[in-house]
């Protein structure tokens, strides 16, 4: 894919080189001379221009992009960009970065964003990751909040422990899509039997997340 960062600081040049060593293309926009380090990520087209700005843009041809990553430290700029990126180009797929947990909710279509990746939200949700056993605890968010990305470490004496993944009643609109044990990921089929520890990897809507805890874990 053609990749388009609006932000070359560490946080735009850790994004860039990680998407280069996948076999895509990165275009870094920078607006600051400062930030502007091309060795730093010499595979990448650098570009010296405030992306916030409808003629640089322009000048990028950020419509042959596939997808904009709005990666700058400022919300407004991201938000800015986002908007111009979907609505000025009609860039398939936008990504912001959120730095400021109290302007997340800013962070909608209405704005042009299709993913947002919120820093305190995603360390917030590391951290309960990292501690929870017992309760389900939401990693991620996608389109929006039409989904979400969950985890539930089993504890001892679940419902379906020892059980093969066959024998849970899954609801509709929710996936198990990995099994964490100890070192190992386990692609789950029905065969898959749960153990104490496992943690359990979900795709769902938030709708459902409740009935997910209530299989898995009983009822409260």
């Amino acid at each position: 894919m053609r990749i388009a960062i609006a932000g070359a600081g560490n946080v735009g040049r850790s994004i860039a080189q990680e998407l280069i060593g996948n076999g895509h293309e990165v275009m870094l926009i920078e607006r600051q001379p400062r930030q502007l380090c091309p060795e730093r990520v010499p595979e990448a087209q650098w570009i010296l221009a405030d992306a916030c700005e409808l003629s640089s843009l322009e000048e990028a041809d950020v419509a042959s992009c596939d997808v904009v990553v709005a990666a700058t430290g400022d919300d407004k700029a991201n938000l800015v960009v986002s908007l111009l990126a979907k609505t000025e180009f009609a860039v398939g797929r936008v990504v912001a970065r959120v730095n400021r947990a109290e302007n997340e909710w800013l962070f909608t279509e209405q704005w042009g964003v299709d993913v947002s990746v919120s820093k305190p939200r995603l360390m917030a949700a590391l951290v309960e990751e990292a501690v929870t056993v017992g309760d389900l605890v939401r990693l991620m968010t996608f389109r929006q909040g039409e989904a979400n990305l969950v985890e539930i470490t089993l504890p001892k004496n679940a419902p379906y422990e020892g059980q093969p993944l066959r024998a849970v009643p899954m609801p509709r609109d929710a996936a198990l899509v990995a099994i964490l044990r100890g070192k190992r990921v386990v692609v789950p089929t029905p065969d898959d039997p749960l153990e104490a520890g496992d943690e359990l990897i979900f795709v769902c809507t938030a709708e459902v997340e409740e009935q997910i805890r209530a299989v898995v874990l009983g009822p409260a």
